[in-house]
């Protein structure tokens, strides 16, 4: 059986790479380092099993879960996690075995097993449910720690160099995923308003005229002024008319 390991962290991964190497029903067939990674994998390498953490800097391990879902043939989900306060969630992901860090070898042995043994059928019930229509959540590393931010309290997303900072409803986070690639995945939830700036639709309040003759997005409920460029300002106009 084909297993795919998704960790952020590379002592995780070596840790679980050496546990599947000895057990001989099974087989490592890569490893990602987060959620957007072991998509892409999945589709390719196509995995009987993945081995999947659930706190990850972008694309978190539950709503990688969830996308598997679109896959022809999606693997048996495996959470392994250090935190033991997302068992519901993982299992409302169709996950099959929920394991917390530091894994033993009996335990991953017995849910590599329970795994295996999903059949076809067994898998198209598992995945009969629709997937939402993308993410829900952004994951945002704060430390030590990474906090699931829901999309709802997020406004805007602004890139500076390297990181993207989310503006929530209790503050700022910074993330490591592009504003392209936020702006694909959200889709219709959000507009480019500058090449740094990207807003979440829903809050949007309207736009007002700034001191240097340009405009700037208004929001609801806080009061941040995002700058809006020459190059998008029809389309943020077409959108405030038609919203």
């Amino acid at each position: 059986m084909k297993v795919l390991i998704v960790d952020d962290e590379p002592p995780a991964r070596d840790r679980l790479r050496e546990l599947i190497e000895r057990l001989p029903d099974y087989e490592t067939c890569g490893e990602a380092g987060h959620g957007a990674e072991a998509l892409r994998l999945a589709a390719s390498v196509q995995p009987d099993i993945m081995l999947l953490d659930i706190r990850m800097p972008g694309l978190d391990g539950l709503e990688t879960a969830r996308r598997l879902a679109d896959l022809d043939q999606p693997p048996a989900i495996i959470f392994v996690t250090a935190y033991g306060d997302h068992a519901l969630e993982a299992f409302e992901a169709h996950a099959v075995a929920y394991l917390l860090k530091p894994v033993r070898l009996e335990r991953l042995e017995q849910a590599l097993n329970r795994a295996s043994r999903l059949n076809r059928a067994q898998l198209a019930s598992l995945t009969a449910q629709p997937a939402p229509a993308g993410r829900t959540h952004i994951c945002a590393r704060l430390g030590q720690r990474l906090e699931r931010i829901p999309l709802g309290d997020v406004f805007y997303f602004q890139a500076d160099q390297k990181y993207v900072t989310v503006r929530h409803r209790q503050g700022h986070a910074l993330i490591e995923e592009s504003l392209k690639e936020l702006e694909t995945e959200l889709g219709a939830r959000a507009v480019r308003v500058h090449r740094n700036a990207l807003a979440m639709a829903a809050q949007v309040a309207g736009l007002e005229k700034t001191a240097d003759g340009g405009c700037a997005l208004i929001f609801h409920d806080i009061p941040d002024r995002l700058e809006v460029s020459r190059r998008h300002l029809a389309a943020i106009r077409q959108f405030i008319r038609d919203a």
